[in-house]
């Protein structure tokens, strides 16, 4: 880039700073949705990724034109990723373990249908994890290369820096765009690879041979089979087979469409037991993860005189408008609300009989930053005050699932316990009359809370009856009373419903809005992630010294503390907004793209006021992080609309805007801009590994770990002047 003119320059910084975050962004979602399992660590691919670009930057001054490397890593990367894929779903013998199945420290639905001692073949998922993390990472190589280089030749470097946001936020932009329109990923790619080939000096017809690979594993992996659609929503890869009408997610079996008439009972059970105790049909009902509509046609099949049902994936809302045998959301008692569950239950006015959390396993994280999953902020105590506050004095509260593991019940019953002030009925499906903890797993379970009339009719039935008789073909439990001592008919299709007696364990603390770990079962963080960040550190360290064996090469320390804690203050903002706002993809580029926005505008005032003295920005920077560790996140739920908008956006990007104008003069006076930046990028790496801390903290607390950082940045920032 060193013979060329300044404005080529910076059109060179911009076009390589949107592609790096378009293809990082296009990595997470691609290898995240086809490497089975790895979609519940797609941190993975987000570290790789910085990993790759901080090497890229430090090698910027190596003679070697890595860039030429960028795709056909990429082509080895997909090809192996669609091979494991391959393996794992046509050899029922290879199994990936994700942190012991058996009896694991943290639950990942999906991830139990193969046991292991049946196995022939175990591949623990760190060795997965550790090899994908690898080839993304060598992806990003050349692309930091081309980075550092832009750096190194731009004499202005807050003027380089304003080039490179500029550039980011063009690809979080363009990236949510082809979100929203649901794009596959040959055109994700199909972008990406042109951009590579403007950087590839002279791109001769051999190396026009990886770009047209990927673009036909692209085309060739994508399902053509008779009867399947592959959709690609902002969420997930959607595989939908028309002949049964199953839904896959990220190669996960996820849900299926059933005529509520002649199957899936299960989805009647609590308009049955409040029919059969006595009550009216519901007058009003919300169903959080409504998805393709099985909730929502049972409740019509009942008599339910109005639903809002709330699902945050329209494309699998819009499966079941367009192909659910009852055609649910056609029905005019029925309003759609495309929107993250919490967020809907903050902000309605109305009033339920029925709130029900309708097989809400979300499948993914919630981002890229942190640990947490789309439907973490629903199973908390604050959110299950939320449902408390919007139902009806007699209203019901139900959650059902197949929860797995038998501590998970008794934390969900010790939630709603607390939420309602009295115990919730517990009952599964097989019966079973206790739920202990030493069974090997829980059954499918639906947990019914409430305060008033109706949870005690249903207790007073079951009292009397002792069981409630459920038929598997729903059109026979019409015209029958199900609480009986015995079945209705002889027929030996009935199954026995009763309430369970849960057994807790013993520090079975409940989930909270700072600690949103429903499915880990002690604050502690896993095994799993521990050998998961070893093993990221380890081969970290093996391609560092790999592509930078030059000893000379020295890291900038003051710029690899401030990345480690711009990561924590990233993680933390974005866990915040999700919280206050929603969950949702929309949110989250958002956040990303003001993130962004404000170190721009940290890049403005650093051009404008051109500062020396750093530390009274680092005081302002501590004491912001202080005040936004100090409030809890939840305190501004409570704040009207525009204040809570308001007061927290400030706690979150007043700090990102101070650490701003820190790295922006910081930068400017870098010796060398190359290392500088691929050592910031580089701490971020140390941060990413250190929000596995949140496991065990909790998300408020992840500030102190930033300002540990910043205040380490601080001491080697005085070392290096002195």
């Amino acid at each position: 880039m060193t013979d060329r003119s300044s404005p080529r320059l910076s059109v060179d910084l911009f076009l390589v700073s949107f592609l790096i975050l378009f293809m990082e962004l296009a990595c997470i979602r691609w290898f995240g949705s086809t490497v089975v399992f790895l979609t519940f660590f797609t941190n993975i691919a987000l570290l790789a990724a910085f990993l790759g670009i901080s090497v890229g930057c430090l090698a910027a001054t190596n003679r070697w034109n890595l860039i030429e490397t960028v795709v056909p890593t990429l082509l080895a990367g997909m090809t192996l990723a669609w091979l494991v894929l391959h393996m794992f779903t046509r050899f029922t013998d290879v199994m990936i373990d994700v942190g012991g199945q058996g009896s694991p420290q943290q639950i990942f639905f999906g991830t139990e249908y193969r046991a292991r001692d049946l196995a022939r073949f175990v591949v623990p998922l760190e060795a997965v994890a550790g090899t994908f993390f690898v080839l993304i990472a060598l992806v990003f190589v050349g692309l930091g290369q081309v980075m550092g280089r832009g750096f190194a030749a731009m004499s202005n470097r807050i003027a380089a820096y304003t080039v490179n946001i500029a550039g980011s936020l063009a690809g979080i932009a363009a990236f949510a765009l082809a979100s929203y329109l649901r794009t596959p990923p040959l055109v994700w790619f199909g972008w990406t690879l042109a951009l590579c080939l403007y950087f590839v000096p002279r791109p001769t017809l051999p190396r026009l041979l990886a770009p047209i690979g990927v673009l036909a594993l692209l085309a060739f992996a994508t399902d053509t089979l008779p009867n399947v659609d592959t959709i690609w929503s902002p969420y997930y890869k959607i595989t939908y087979h028309r002949d049964d009408k199953t839904i896959d997610t990220n190669n996960i079996g996820h849900q299926q469409m059933v005529d509520v008439a002649v199957a899936g009972a299960a989805y009647a059970l609590p308009h049955l037991l409040n029919r059969d105790s006595g009550g009216a049909p519901f007058d009003g009902v919300l169903i959080v993860g409504a998805g393709s509509g099985n909730d929502v046609a049972a409740a019509l099949r009942l008599g339910a005189r109005h639903i809002d049902a709330v699902e945050i994936d329209p494309a699998i809302n819009d499966l079941g408008r367009r192909d659910h045998p009852n055609h649910p959301y056609a029905d005019p008692r029925v309003a759609v609300h495309i929107d993250d569950g919490r967020s809907f239950v903050r902000r309605t006015t109305r009033k339920y009989d029925l709130v029900v959390y309708a097989l809400v396993d979300s499948l993914v994280l919630h981002s890229g930053f942190s640990n947490i999953r789309l439907e973490s902020f629903l199973f908390t105590r604050e959110a299950f005050a939320d449902i408390r506050r919007v139902l009806k004095p007699d209203g019901l509260f139900v959650a059902y699932n197949f929860y797995r593991q038998p501590w998970l019940v008794g934390r969900l019953q010790s939630m709603m316990a607390g939420a309602f002030e009295r115990p919730p009925l517990v009952m599964t499906m097989p019966y079973q009359a206790a739920v202990t903890p030493d069974q090997a797993s829980a059954p499918f379970t639906f947990v019914v809370g409430g305060q008033g009339s109706a949870l005690t009719r249903f207790e007073r039935a079951f009292d009397a009856a002792k069981s409630f008789w459920l038929h598997e073909r729903p059109e026979r439990n019409d015209g029958v009373n199900g609480f009986s001592t015995s079945p209705p008919t002889a027929d030996t299709s009935w199954q026995r419903i009763g309430p369970a007696a849960v057994q807790g364990r013993a520090g079975n603390r409940p989930a909270s809005d700072d600690w949103p770990f429903l499915y880990l079962r002690d604050r502690v963080v896993p095994s799993l992630n521990i050998r998961g960040a070893l093993v990221v550190g380890v081969l970290s360290l093996a391609i560092l010294l790999a592509f930078v064996p030059d000893r000379r090469v020295r890291p900038n320390w003051h710029m690899f503390f401030m990345g480690a804690g711009f990561m924590l203050l990233e993680t933390k903002g974005v866990v915040h907004l999700a919280l206050l706002f929603g969950s949702t993809w929309l949110v989250n580029s958002i956040v990303f793209f003001a993130i962004l926005v404000m170190i721009l505008c940290s890049n403005l005032w650093v051009l404008a006021l051109r500062p020396v003295r750093l530390w009274p920005y680092y005081l302002l920077l501590g004491g912001s992080l202080v005040v936004a560790t100090l409030v809890p996140m939840n305190t501004f739920l409570n704040l009207p609309g525009a204040a809570r908008v308001v007061v927290s956006c400030a706690v979150v990007f007043v700090p990102v805007f101070f650490a701003g104008i820190i790295f922006g003069t910081a930068f400017r006076d870098a010796a060398a801009p190359d290392i500088a930046l691929g050592s910031n990028i580089g701490g971020a790496i140390l941060g990413g590994l250190s929000e596995n801390l949140s496991l065990l903290i909790g998300f408020n607390n992840l500030g102190v770990l930033a300002l540990l950082f910043y205040v380490m940045s601080a001491v080697t920032l005085r070392r290096e002047l002195s």
